[in-house]
């Protein structure tokens, strides 16, 4: 990680957590912990440090090892006379339970998160509509319920007995049942929320209904704004989409409903899969799936199993997919010489290289490669959109399809 950022844009410093297990391999690993870091930098905090342990299991009081744990309280101790580089939070990159929390806090004395808590934070932090806040807040809800006794432990002073219980216990108790009944009133916002939103799906009628889907940060924002020419907001960063955008898109003569989903990512918070399974509601009832992929990621075939597994996980039922790989400007194609024998490297595949390769013939050949950004390859995208959409619509409404014909033979105008 370059010590040279600009480290005054970030709120705090952090040092990042993670284990190798006989489950997790060390390659593996990193490339969670390096999510984590983009996860950190999302929620405003600079990842200063990472700590890898290898372990057949975590340690089921801290984590990693005692050993692991001593070298970054020393690693924190050392940096906290200087305040460019002191640390303010240590973030680990599995959901810590309760007995881990209190034990990890009491051995390092500062801010302690684990990734779920990292994640449901940046949703709090992105979430706009009040669907998408009572999601979030839910999810948090569900989160902390089982989490209370840590953070009363400034109680611990009062024993407990009969006839000396303290407020300690009694203060605890009164939390859980505040966040009970804040659990089911939001529920009850939701199903009235869904409600709406169950009208309004109604409400369009018929039209074939395409969605977008894929792992958080693969340019599907980017990719509605190019089709619908609208103003969906998108950044390189983690979940800047929360709540599913609806447009009406048209291409050539051919009208259908585009929706832009929340990002998926690997360790998805369970809660938060519960939480938002209504906004995602939109991927269950499209007629089209259209799976993006960033190709310049060099662990895009494990987002793709992870989109899929969560697809799978909210709907049983298959549905038409279009793979859409992305991002193809992150490789710049320099030709060679005839007499050059240096094997290329991957970020200089040409868009020919790239259709050559084993991922064009991923779901059955319905893939495309494409750049959102610089709109390469965007017609032949298009094209094969529409012609997607042109099938389904045609199968739902087959006195169509003469119409379609005479129009694809140029007899009729728009």
């Amino acid at each position: 990680m370059a010590e040279q950022v600009k480290t005054e844009i970030y709120d705090e410093r952090a040092i990042l957590v993670g284990v190798a297990t006989q489950q997790v391999s060390e390659q593996k690993a990193k490339e969670y912990l390096d999510e984590l870091a983009f996860l950190a930098e999302t929620a405003g905090a600079y990842p200063q440090k990472i700590f890898m342990q290898k372990l057949v299991q975590p340690n089921s009081n801290t984590y990693v090892g005692p050993g692991k744990i001593e070298e970054i309280r020393n690693y924190i101790i050392d940096h906290e006379e200087d305040e460019e580089s002191s640390i303010h939070l240590v973030i680990f990159d599995d959901e810590l339970s309760p007995k881990q929390l209190r034990n990890i806090e009491k051995e390092l004395g500062v801010k302690i998160l684990d990734r779920t808590t990292l994640i449901l934070d940046i949703f709090a932090m992105r979430a706009q509509t009040a669907h998408a806040k009572t999601q979030v807040e839910l999810a948090q809800c569900r989160y902390l319920l089982p989490r209370l006794t840590r953070m009363w432990t400034h109680l611990d002073r009062q024993k407990g007995g009969i006839g000396m219980r303290g407020t300690g216990e009694t203060q605890i108790e009164a939390d859980r049942r505040i966040i009970l009944n804040r659990i089911s009133l939001l529920k009850e916002e939701l199903k009235e929320i869904d409600k709406q939103k169950s009208t309004q799906r109604k409400n369009r009628g018929k039209m074939v209904r395409v969605a977008l889907v894929g792992y958080t940060n693969v340019g599907k924002s980017t990719i509605m704004n190019m089709l619908a020419k609208s103003e969906v907001f998108a950044e390189n960063k983690l979940f800047a989409t929360l709540d599913t955008t609806v447009r009406k898109v048209t291409v050539e003569n051919l009208p259908f409903l585009l929706s832009d989903t929340v990002g998926f990512i690997r360790k998805l918070p369970h809660d938060l899969v519960e939480s938002f399974k209504s906004t995602l509601d939109e991927v269950r009832e499209a007629d089209l799936l259209v799976h993006v992929v960033d190709v310049s990621n060099p662990t895009f075939e494990d987002q793709i199993a992870v989109v899929e597994k969560t697809l799978s996980e909210i709907n049983k039922e298959e549905k038409p997919t279009m793979l859409v790989f992305n991002k193809i400007d992150a490789f710049t194609y320099v030709e060679k010489a005839e007499d050059d024998l240096t094997p290329i490297k991957r970020e200089n595949y040409s868009l020919e290289d790239l259709k050559k390769m084993w991922m064009a013939k991923m779901n059955n050949c319905n893939c495309i490669f494409i750049s959102a950004k610089d709109k390469s390859n965007l017609e032949d995208f298009k094209k094969q959109l529409y012609d997607k959409v042109k099938e389904i619509h045609i199968q739902r409404y087959p006195y169509n399809d003469f119409l379609y014909q005479k129009f694809d033979e140029g007899e009729l105008g728009e």
